[in-house]
């Protein structure tokens, strides 16, 4: 009987030695970022109630109405596979009463996420992202950090032209009055609009300017600039001057609303050539309601989120050399039983000491092995034999220049520095 072969999911992907070494570049940049900005990161559950993402990311939208992974456990439970990080995140905020610190807290993650949605270029059912939030502060001077930092965090990985586009959604008051002058605008064409945007105008017509599908018929619709309160264009123009002053360069697109319903004021997103007609890489805004929403006090806060896989891919298509692993430091040859055992003692010290060290496990000859140091990179052979064992001494190749000489067992550490 034929066994069974398994493959990997649809919309998922093996990363295997040799691409793992780009994502923990990448994801490094991003820690070091954050340690830089004085971000702390946090680690919250794969799954959650389902409810907590029908509240946080809005039932009206593409994630909560068919995107997500819900199940029930045996415990009768609704839960979900999260579909994004802010819900988990503010939640996390909520039930351990960070909101209690003096500070403003200023948090990341790095981590997976999961989406039922047609996999193409750059896009997953399981994905990465790493985002920030912060929360407690209103002032305008913490939306520009936050965009400066997702917008530093491109430079330093060596994206090139990237780009942030940035717009103001308002507040509930603007909001109001915005809605009423796009519902005129889009009435006399609502026969003419895909299901989705008809089934938008109802329930939340600002998303009908998200549509990917009908994106040509809105070139007329009203800017929700026009509608800003005081409030609001005083924290727009603030936030504009911030990024002014850091010379963090962006355009205005007053259609830009983004795809969850808890944004307010900010909003923004990345873009970057690359991958097709996929440009955008990364993107947030600011959400005053989100942390009463599922719970807490009226605490407001801000945030983004960045794919993963969209940044390797771009940085592959734009031809960006990543610094990944290190050079094996030294690759152990021995001759000989008696050798293959002080070999065992030599190995297991370096490698205490902090060195990265390797043998061969394969019972090969000596040319083999030698083919294997130079595939594995490393910086050295150390070569022992009888002659060698007996005189307490081991031959130490340098494998860049060829260059052979003859060092004590017990200085061998020293003389790999």
């Amino acid at each position: 009987m034929a066994k069974e072969r398994f493959e990997k999911p649809t919309g998922t992907q093996d990363v295997l030695p040799g691409a793992v070494e780009k994502w923990q570049y990448v994801e490094g940049k991003a820690r070091d970022l954050c340690r830089r900005f004085n971000y702390r990161e946090i680690r919250t559950p794969m799954f959650e109630h389902t409810g907590l993402f029908e509240r946080g990311v809005g039932e009206t939208t593409d994630i909560v109405e068919g995107e997500m992974y819900t199940f029930k456990d045996k415990g009768d439970r609704d839960l979900a596979l999260r579909p994004e990080g802010t819900a988990g995140v503010v939640r996390a905020y909520v039930q351990n009463k960070l909101y209690g610190e003096p500070d403003v807290s200023k948090l990341y993650y790095i981590g997976p996420m999961f989406r039922y949605e047609r996999p193409q270029a750059g896009r997953y059912r399981q994905f990465h992202q790493f985002g920030i939030e912060a929360f407690g502060a209103v002032d305008p001077a913490i939306d520009a950090e936050v965009i400066s930092l997702g917008y530093q965090f491109y430079k330093d990985l060596g994206l090139k032209d990237v780009r942030v586009e940035l717009n103001s959604v308002g507040n509930a008051p603007s909001r109001a009055a915005y809605r009423e002058k796009l519902l005129n605008f889009l009435r006399p064409m609502r026969d003419n609009l895909c299901s989705d945007c008809q089934r938008r105008m109802e329930r939340n017509p600002l998303r009908v300017l998200d549509c990917k599908v009908d994106q040509d018929k809105f070139g007329g619709a009203p800017s929700i600039l026009d509608s800003l309160d005081e409030e609001c264009t005083t924290h727009f123009e603030k936030v504009k001057s911030h990024l002014d002053t850091m010379g963090v360069e962006y355009s205005i697109n007053p259609r830009l609303v983004r795809g969850l319903d808890y944004y307010t004021h900010t909003a923004f997103e990345y873009k970057a050539a690359g991958i097709g007609s996929i440009d955008t890489v990364g993107g947030g805004g600011r959400y005053n309601g989100l942390v009463e929403e599922i719970g807490g006090p009226d605490q407001p806060g801000i945030g983004f989120g960045i794919g993963l896989e969209r940044i390797l891919l771009i940085l592959e298509n734009q031809g960006v050399e990543l610094e990944t692993a290190k050079p094996l430091d030294v690759y152990f040859v021995a001759l000989g039983e008696a050798a293959d055992l002080e070999i065992t003692k030599q190995l297991f010290n370096l490698r205490s000491q902090g060195f990265s060290a390797e043998r061969d496990y394969l019972g090969r000859k000596m040319k083999a092995q030698m083919k294997s140091a130079d595939r594995m990179s490393a910086r050295y052979t150390a070569i022992l034999g009888e002659d060698e064992l007996n005189n307490g001494v081991i031959a130490l190749k340098s494998m860049a220049t060829g260059e052979q000489r003859t060092v004590k067992l017990e200085e061998l550490a020293q003389s790999l520095v």
